[in-house]
């Protein structure tokens, strides 16, 4: 069964749309860890405004994934960009969660 999800005429293909999708299961997926963690330890203290943020950087990092790689063919390249975003995701996170940077957005 196939279904028809944007229009060509404005540039929007099915495998754009099926990656983004994928990109935002991904990220509510990893989201459900800490959700979990809430369940069973008071380490773990999230709010409403925590999880938007970390679906923010998860989702915006997927979807610039996929958009600078969608024309690459060498799967090295795109193993290379993918360390390079996860390097850069990982170190807003710590820099969020904990100030390893000292900026003001750190968290205590």
């Amino acid at each position: 069964m196939k279904f028809m999800i944007g229009d060509s005429k404005f540039g929007v293909n099915q495998r754009a749309i099926k990656n983004g999708i994928l990109v935002v299961l991904a990220a509510a997926t990893i989201l459900l860890l800490p959700l979990l963690a809430m369940q069973f330890t008071e380490e773990v203290r999230w709010d409403l405004f925590d999880f938007g943020v970390a679906g923010a950087l998860l989702v915006g990092t997927g979807l610039m994934f996929v958009i600078s790689t969608r024309k690459m063919r060498n799967t090295g390249h795109r193993a290379a960009i993918g360390i390079a975003f996860a390097a850069v995701l990982i170190l807003i996170w710590l820099e969020l969660a904990v100030g390893i940077i000292g900026t003001p957005l750190s968290g205590q």
